[in-house]
């Protein structure tokens, strides 16, 4: 039942009141649940949104990811998945309103939070800053982006409740004159509704811009949250919480997180029963795919790149379907709904496949066709090499055994002698040094490396040059006259496949086809796979770990196709793999045994 306040109707005023927003003159408490266009097949839109409307919610809360639409430099592309507009507009058909979150740094467990590859080219250049290549750039991307967004704001007829300028930016430092700075390329690029701030409550004071909303992330105490926003907002509200966790996300090689499901709904109802505005970050996580994981990192705790799977522990599971946390909220959730309010029938649970045993018969293996070679006395790094994401083979020779180091490793490689997988090393565990034993005389030294997922939050976010970024040594000893293979593996276009079986551990494609006459959701089982990642149709599913905690890669019905399918699969650890199932239902919390 659409009431007086859905987005859907036309010609809306939407202000700060002194407690609450005001939506036509009336107060408005935001219900809303984080999603992410990026995260979740353009088809599933729509569906995603019918779920956040049958769980009560009548906001949507996003980021905009700056990587996602700018890969290259001064190259835009808001098409299919990166449709953000798109995305916003289904919003308003299905009733919703949007708070947007183009920042444009994000964090949300994404690569470089969100910052594009390119803005490390230069290692000079300081990124969140007042740098002017980097507020160049910044500009030139927001006023692009206004294009897509300014027209679906509130004040133009559309949706568009909010625009959030900073994103926890007190956790980064306190620079009030850079937030001004944010706030003026958003003015001038067109947006010209109601901006806010975002910050965790210890660090609100460094991270508001005076005069605008300030909002919190984290805080659960209805009583803290006002007293907090009262403080930085001239003794009043309106009073919101940017991002309230009812689940978090994972680490590789850590264990899967939960969110006690009762608690979370006992917290909500205390927090709607204040009158308080809510974002639950995530209401729906998705899946993070291509290579666009971030990691963590910080003063006390080592890298820690997160994984594919963006489920969340969210009341809407990583395939979109109903939880029991879902079932909880939205039983709070009608409690605070005005009279008479009935919400949409809760669907069904989304039906699953399993395809056992898909034969994989062609192989290619990477080291037999290598691209042409960028050479250098000292290794290059990723972006020396006008390369993103993906692995760089770098080789030289050596002449006797002995300690290799590899400093600054980022963020995981492994060691051939020969062609011989011998060692790997991994910036998680800060192991970057391997003792090398029984070398031959002019023995080819290999080191792939892989960009396991760019810092996403904290103080080494502007530290995030990848590859080998410093030197090699052995025993000390520089090495020098490296070769360079590049393998961002931005598709899989220009391997050449074979029948013969890959039966030592070496990186390698692996390919095979299967028939289906029927397609429904299904998940690819990597248990018995070392490291890599997986394409499917042509798209880049994400990756797989046999770390864990996650073992399976989810596989939205909308890829799969009624006749023909090809899977290539990508093991930089394994050998010797013939075929590959999936399952019924996910497996993401399961961690490889020491």
């Amino acid at each position: 039942v659409c009431d007086e306040f859905d987005a859907q109707q036309p010609g809306h005023t939407f202000v700060l009141g002194d407690d609450a927003f005001s939506l036509d003159g009336k107060p408005l408490q935001m219900i809303s649940g984080e999603m992410h266009c990026a995260r979740i097949p353009v088809a599933y839109w729509r569906d995603r949104m019918k779920m956040a409307k049958a769980m009560g919610l009548n906001t949507v809360g996003t980021y905009v990811f700056w990587n996602a639409h700018e890969a290259a430099q001064g190259r835009y592309d808001f098409s299919g998945n990166n449709n953000i507009a798109e995305f916003v507009r289904i919003a308003k058909e299905e009733g919703l309103w949007v708070v947007l979150r183009p920042s444009p740094y994000a964090c949300a467990e994404w690569e470089f939070g969100g910052y594009p590859w390119w803005l490390l080219k230069d290692p000079t250049m300081k990124v969140r800053s007042k740098d002017s290549r980097f507020i160049n750039a910044y500009t030139s991307y927001i006023k692009r982006l206004a294009k897509e967004l300014v027209p679906l704001q509130v004040t133009h007829g559309g949706n568009i409740l909010m625009i959030q300028i900073e994103n926890e930016y007190g956790s980064y430092s306190d620079d009030k004159s850079y937030m001004d700075l944010n706030r003026q390329i958003f003015r001038d690029a067109g947006f010209d509704g109601v901006l806010f701030t975002c910050d965790g409550a210890d660090q609100m004071t460094k991270g508001y811009l005076p005069g605008y909303l300030p909002a919190v992330n984290g805080l659960e105490d209805p009583a803290a949250v006002k007293a907090l926003i009262n403080k930085h907002h001239e003794g009043k509200g309106p009073y919101y919480v940017a991002e309230w966790y009812p689940g978090w996300f994972d680490h590789w090689g850590e264990k899967h997180a939960r969110v006690s499901a009762d608690a979370s709904a006992k917290k909500l109802d205390d927090i709607l029963g204040a009158g308080i505005s809510i974002n639950m970050y995530m209401f729906h996580g998705g899946t993070t795919r291509d290579f666009m994981n971030g990691a963590n990192m910080n003063v006390k705790e080592p890298y820690a790149p997160q994984v594919s799977s963006y489920d969340y522990d969210a009341p809407l599971d990583e395939a979109g379907n109903p939880t029991d946390k879902f079932l909880k909220f939205r039983a709070v959730i009608e409690k605070h709904l005005p009279a008479g309010t009935v919400l949409p029938p809760v669907p069904e649970k989304k039906r699953t496949i399993a395809i056992n045993d898909i034969p994989l018969s062609s192989y290619s293996a990477i080291f037999n066709q290598l691209p042409k070679a960028v050479t250098s006395a000292l290794p290059l790094a990723f972006e020396d090499l006008d390369q993103a994401y993906g692995f760089v083979l770098y080789r030289t020779t050596i002449a006797k055994a002995g300690l290799l180091k590899v400093k600054e490793l980022r963020d995981y490689a492994t060691i051939y002698i020969n062609g011989k997988q011998v060692a790997s090393l991994d910036r998680r565990l800060e192991k970057d040094s391997t003792l090398l034993q029984d070398v031959a005389q002019n023995a080819v030294l290999d080191i792939l490396v892989e960009n396991n997922g760019r810092i996403n939050y904290g103080p080494f976010l502007t530290d995030n040059r990848h590859g080998i970024t410093r030197e090699v040594s052995l025993d000390g000893n520089v090495l020098k006259n490296w070769q360079m293979f590049k393998l961002p593996f931005a598709d899989l276009k220009g391997f050449k496949y074979g029948k013969t079986k890959v039966e030592t551990p070496q990186p390698a494609l692996y390919k095979g086809t299967f028939e289906l006459t029927d397609v429904a959701d299904t998940y690819l089982d990597m248990q018995s796979f070392g490291k890599g990642f997986v394409f499917l149709n042509g798209h880049n599913l994400g990756k797989y770990w046999s770390e864990g905690p996650q073992q399976t890669i989810y596989i939205p019905s909308v890829w799969l196709k009624k006749g023909k399918n090809e899977l290539v699969i990508f093991d930089q650890l394994g050998a010797g793999h013939t075929k590959v199932s999936t399952i019924a239902n996910p497996i993401l919390d399961q961690q490889k045994k020491k």
